[in-house]
């Protein structure tokens, strides 16, 4: 087994972005002084296991469909390249299945206990993010290709993510962490973005409908400044309730790599040109996420 294919189609460089939204919930549980460190690593865990299983899942549904051509932009997926068996793929898929399973599991039991409404219903949420990873491309339908991958990153980077992981470190749902939640589901989505229009031209040959691919890429460049600029100010309108302080301010500073960001995809034609600024949006975020939290505590 060649260790360094398979940490290329993890595709580590995602996790920070995964990450940040259970770091965004945590620190909102430690604003209220609730927040438990057991809770933090083990869905740090579960993430960690369900993007890898997404990331694994996407290189094997993108060769699948087609998405992943000689003529795809970005880094070349191990499957396409044929440096990982389709079999073997689809083993690693099952493992990563089955450990974000196991691995939620015990997070429910130590946050919620087995047996009570909240389990089962966290349970059903997580079996639903299990298949989502697994739907989004690598399905007999996946719904990647209708152009419903922004929405499934929004809801699940973002609402479940967030207030999840809230409520699992303090039992507890508050309608105001909506705001934030919705920051990060749209920087998430931002991500998601800036990939698709890297990949509009071989995605639009593969039959993929992105939205970048739907919208063309003059509007979809316009729709990824809308979600820099939403999740930048739901936040603030988050943060604009709570009593002045002057370290609240920081969260601001969140806004120059975002510029950046901002700037880029829409000056930069040249979809390879793209590729940097997929991590640069994803290390945004999390800085973004470390800022708030700051700014809140």
């Amino acid at each position: 087994m060649n260790v360094k294919v398979w940490i290329t189609a993890f595709r580590l460089r995602t996790l920070p972005l995964a990450l940040a939204s259970i770091g965004m919930g945590s620190f909102l549980a430690a604003a209220e002084h609730k927040f438990r460190t057991d809770v933090l690593l083990w869905a740090g865990l579960t993430t960690i296991f369900l993007q890898v299983l997404s990331n694994l899942a996407n290189d094997y549904g993108d060769t699948k469909h087609g998405a992943d051509s000689i003529t795809r932009q970005g880094p070349a997926r191990t499957v396409q390249s044929g440096a990982i068996r389709i079999y073997d793929m689809k083993v690693a898929i099952v493992v990563m299945g089955l450990l974000s399973l196991i691995s939620g599991i015990v997070l429910l039991y130590i946050s919620v206990g087995f047996g009570t409404p909240a389990f089962y219903g966290f349970l059903i949420m997580g079996l639903l993010s299990i298949g989502a990873a697994y739907a989004y491309t690598a399905s007999d339908n996946p719904y990647g290709y209708l152009g419903l991958g922004d929405i499934s990153v929004l809801i699940f980077f973002g609402f479940l993510a967030v207030l999840g992981t809230y409520f699992l470190h303090t039992g507890e749902f508050e309608v105001i962490n909506i705001l934030p939640a919705l920051s990060m589901g749209l920087f998430a989505t931002a991500v998601l973005n800036v990939n698709n229009i890297r990949d509009i031209e071989s995605d639009r040959e593969a039959g993929k409908r992105s939205i970048p691919v739907r919208l063309g890429r003059k509007k979809a460049v316009v729709y990824h400044v809308f979600l820099l600029l939403a999740g930048l100010t739901t936040a603030l309108f988050f943060i604009a309730r709570l009593p002045f302080a002057y370290h609240r301010f920081i969260v601001l500073l969140a806004a120059i790599p975002l510029l950046i960001n901002a700037r880029a995809v829409v000056t930069k034609r040249d979809p390879k040109s793209l590729d940097p600024y997929l991590k640069q949006m994803a290390l945004s975020s999390l800085l973004f996420m470390l800022l708030f939290g700051i700014s809140i505590l």
